[in-house]
This record gives C-alpha cells, sequence and structure tokens, in this order.
C-alpha cells in the first residue's frame, strides 16, 4: 500500500487523513480542530489578555530553511532560544518554527479566514511549552503543549524586512524543490511581527496530520506584507524533487473546521455580549476604512484589519 501512488495522493488531500492512518483520527473526528473562520461578530472582549512578551535576549538568530514538499519551514538552531509569554498563555513557550502558507492566486492562500474572506497567505510561528515538555515532539500531543501566532500575509510594494530575508531571490531559488536546505544567520525574530498588540485567541490544534488538539492559536489583528515578485517566487516551489514532474507547494492549505461552540476571545474591546465566555464586558469597537486594508461588514459598519480605533462605552 505504501507504494501505491494513489494512497500517496489520497495522503495529500485532507478531507482523508483521518482515514489513511489510524494515528491521525482527531483529523476526521476531533472537535477543536483547526484552522477556522473567524467570524468577527462573535468574537468575545476578555480584558485580561494581557500583550504578548517576545525574549529573544537581545541576540539574532540563525535557522535553516527547507521545503518540506508541503511548506516553506524555517527551523532555529537548538542554541538560539526565543521564547513568548503573555497573552493567553499559563507559561513560556519557545519558537520550533515558523511554517509559509500561500495561495496560487493573491485572494486565497491563508488558512485561517476572516469573516469568510482569506488573505494571500499566513506566516505560523510554532512554539513549545518549554516549562512543562522536554522537546516540540512530546509538547505536540500533550496537553497546553503548543502556541501557534498566526499573522496573515498580504501583497504590497515593499515587503516586511524579515519575511524579505526568506523570500528574496538569492535565499528563496535555493530551496525550489523538496528536500532542499539553506541556512540563514543574523535574522531579527522580532521584524516578522506587526506593530500591533492586539490579537485573537481559540484552543484548537495542528493543521497538518496528526491533527492533535494541543494547540492555542493567537493570530495577530494586522498582516505583514511581502511583494508580488516574491508571491509569484514562492509559487514556483516545487512539491517534488527534480527528477519528478512540477507540482507547485501554493494552496499548502487545510480548509476551515467547524468552530463547535468554542470560544473566540480577543483584547480588542467591542461591543459583543458574550454567552459561552468568562469575564467579558460591552464594549464598543470603532473601525477606521483604509483603502489599502482588508474590510467587511460588521454590525452594519466597516472593518479595517489593519487599523482601528476603539471608544470606551460611556
Amino acid at each position: 500500500m505504501a507504494s501505491n501512488p494513489r494512497f500517496f495522493h489520497l495522503v495529500l488531500v485532507p478531507s482523508f487523513w483521518g482515514l489513511v492512518n489510524s494515528a491521525w483520527n482527531l483529523c476526521s473526528v476531533g472537535k477543536r480542530q483547526s484552522p477556522v473562520n473567524i467570524e468577527t461578530s462573535h468574537m468575545i472582549f476578555d480584558p485580561f489578555l494581557t500583550p504578548i512578551k517576545l525574549n529573544t535576549g537581545g541576540r539574532k538568530v540563525g535557522g535553516t530553511m527547507y521545503n518540506t514538499g508541503r511548506h516553506v519551514s524555517l527551523r532555529l538552531e537548538k542554541e538560539h532560544l526565543v521564547n513568548i509569554s503573555g497573552g493567553p498563555m499559563t507559561y513560556s513557550h519557545r519558537l520550533e518554527e515558523i511554517r509559509l502558507h500561500f495561495g496560487s492566486e493573491d485572494g486565497q492562500g491563508s488558512e485561517h479566514l476572516l469573516n469568510g474572506q482569506a488573505f494571500s497567505g499566513e506566516a505560523q510561528l510554532i512554539h513549545y511549552n518549554h516549562e512543562l515538555y522536554t522537546n516540540y515532539t512530546e509538547a505536540a500531543k500533550s496537553p497546553n503543549g503548543l502556541v501557534i501566532v498566526s499573522i496573515f500575509m498580504k501583497i504590497a510594494e515593499t515587503s516586511n524586512s524579515f519575511l524579505n530575508r526568506m523570500l528574496n531571490r538569492d535565499t528563496i531559488t535555493r530551496i525550489t524543490y523538496k528536500n532542499d536546505a539553506y541556512l540563514l544567520a543574523g535574522l531579527n525574530i522580532e521584524e516578522i511581527y506587526p506593530e500591533t498588540n492586539s490579537f485573537i485567541t481559540y484552543d484548537g490544534s495542528m493543521t497538518i496530520p496528526p491533527c492533535y488538539e494541543t494547540a492555542t492559536w493567537i493570530l495577530m489583528n494586522k498582516p505583514v506584507y511581502i511583494t508580488r515578485m516574491q508571491m509569484h517566487s514562492l509559487r514556483l516551489l516545487s512539491q517534488n524533487q527534480p527528477p519528478q514532474i512540477f507540482l507547485s507547494m501554493s494552496d499548502n492549505v487545510r480548509p476551515v473546521q467547524p468552530l463547535n461552540h468554542r470560544c473566540m476571545r480577543t483584547n480588542i474591546n467591542f461591543s459583543v455580549q458574550g454567552k459561552d465566555c468568562p469575564n467579558n464586558r460591552a464594549q464598543k469597537l470603532q473601525y477606521r476604512d483604509l483603502p489599502s486594508t482588508f474590510s467587511a461588514d460588521f454590525d452594519g459598519s466597516r472593518i479595517a484589519y489593519d487599523q482601528l480605533v476603539v471608544s470606551q462605552p460611556t
């Protein structure tokens, strides 16, 4: 069966993950699966969500960028420790990997959706609980094991300085084929974060098999930018090795999963009275609509994802 090409095709199709391997059963039957569609009208303001704290020790880091055949993956060198805390976290979590998702077209590519709309890509910073567990592998299958920071990517004239290091032509062309790897040094992790302290958080799962439901997701309330040329370079990456037919890595996303009444909390004040989550209170959220931002309807007004103005109720 392992040598059957049809079997490998099924492995690549997310809807079959839970069927082709019994160890991936959660991919089919789990009730807290990721990604999800973020409906802003259902978010609950939690005043106890503090800003995310990033600790790099004041040092730049290095790592190896891989073409895994499914993702662009940047894995830090083990001696370079980057930790985050705060927000919904009780423990400190250590950065293990940065993973990029992107689409074959500009209107798709992110795993999470915002009011049913996708972004061109999504950067996922995968952290494990180093206070409770000795490594990522142990944490990934254990309670309170993972925290994944998700940052949407949009196309613009200029790019995020961190992503520019990963996606410039001299770098990205080194990992054209599956299993290609390239070493990067002198990276400043702080540069990948957008300039905002606002985020949305919920309890979910890994978005690849075995889909363990051990992840707390933190979705930053502002995107980062890459250029059209950099997106084109990502779409030229192959899922296969050189002797095999070229198959673009783009659209490397898992479809959104049912929310199943999970709580979608945020530190953005707004006026939705929550029923399922504690510590909520009525707030008023007003969004400024900018031409350069993604926007959608929210309670009869307009949401600008890039910029918002919050007003307290009187």
